[in-house]
């Protein structure tokens, strides 16, 4: 599988890692970009190319049943970042849209910190419970997850997860995402999706400073 990784820029290491997992448009540059952060922030940042194991209908398959060869692939880069003689061996992930509904499954699954950025919640919230610390953002216009920052709150406390999860009024999906969408961003605007950047910059030091605390 190919990996996208960066280090990083000062210093020698070991480094914790965090594990990249992107969006349904793949490894883009803006997932690059989400990378080169972590890295500057002194985390060894490997994003993998989900699609590569999986086809995307696969893949989404995978997502809605909580199993298969993606979460395996997940395990995978888990695996190869936390094996590297520059890691510590702590690793978190963090995850974007589809990405984010694959990290909040794999909070679960041997990481040390999750971070799920406006991620479908699962069907059974109860899968949740033994989840590492977990930090999750969410857009109150965002149609396609009402509410869903109230119901994942409420599940990881009734869990007894650590965690810190906020809805921010004025964002709405993949607030968090620079994408190029050319003539559709008025419409995409009104449909409630698309960058806004003081909620995203408010995430990104919520999730550093989580990160911070429960992966150094």
């Amino acid at each position: 599988m190919p990996d996208h990784v960066v280090t990083p820029p000062v210093g020698d290491g070991p480094w914790p890692g965090v594990v990249v997992l992107h969006e349904v448009l793949g490894v883009t540059d803006d997932v690059r970009e989400h990378a080169g952060r972590l890295a500057a922030a002194g985390y060894i940042a490997l994003a993998p190319d989900l699609y590569a194991a999986r086809c995307i209908p696969g893949v989404f398959r995978d997502l809605f049943r909580g199993t298969g060869r993606t979460f395996d692939a997940i395990d995978g880069a888990r695996g190869r970042l936390a094996a590297r003689p520059d890691c510590t061996g702590r690793v978190g992930v963090i995850g974007f849209c589809m990405g984010g509904g694959f990290a909040l499954l794999s909070a679960v699954r041997g990481f040390d910190v999750a971070a799920a950025n406006y991620g479908p919640l699962p069907r059974d919230l109860d899968a949740l419970r033994g989840a590492c610390p977990l930090v999750a953002s969410y857009g109150r216009r965002d149609r396609e997850l009402p509410r869903a920052a109230a119901k994942l709150d409420a599940a990881l406390e009734r869990a007894g997860v650590v965690r810190d999860v906020k809805e921010y009024p004025d964002a709405g999906h993949s607030f968090m995402n620079r994408h190029n969408t050319g003539p559709l961003s008025p419409v995409l605007r009104v449909a409630g999706i698309g960058f806004h950047q003081p909620s995203a910059e408010d995430a990104w030091a919520r999730i550093l400073r989580f990160f911070a605390a429960h992966l150094r």
